[in-house]
């Protein structure tokens, strides 16, 4: 938090790589699990652990917001991670449900996907701010 300018783009450029390497080995499991034999998804689980998840995310957010240094580039990148997490949390919710009353793993595979897609977009926004 402390660091120069350099040294604070440098960390997003960081979090920016990884959030890729993030977003390519969730797709990998969601291809995974596409082409495997896998059995249902515990919905009750999917849901409940983001339940949480998102409570956590939404107060990490807000005080993200709140900060003084909420313009500089780590804690930009940090904005966006965070915002993703709650666009993740609230599909994953969602995914549970329709697992639940579809009685498939499709839902699963497809928000999967999705949050393939918002994370790497994500990464490349985090990357774009590193320059």
């Amino acid at each position: 938090v402390g660091g120069t300018l350099t040294r604070k783009k440098r960390i997003a450029k960081l979090a920016g790589y990884f959030q890729i390497t993030l977003a390519i080995i969730g797709f990998v499991e969601v291809l995974r699990r596409f082409f495997g034999d896998e059995k249902l998804p515990d919905f009750s689980t999917m849901i409940i652990v983001s339940i949480f998840a998102l409570i956590a995310n939404g107060i990490c957010l807000y005080i993200l917001q709140k900060s003084k240094s909420k313009e500089e580039a780590h804690m930009k990148a940090s904005m966006i991670f965070t915002s993703n997490d709650v666009i993740i949390n609230l599909g994953v919710i969602i995914a549970g449900i329709l697992v639940n009353w579809l009685n498939s793993n499709k839902p699963d595979l497809i928000v999967g996907t999705i949050v393939f897609i918002v994370v790497i977009q994500g990464a490349f926004r985090i990357l774009k701010l590193s320059k």
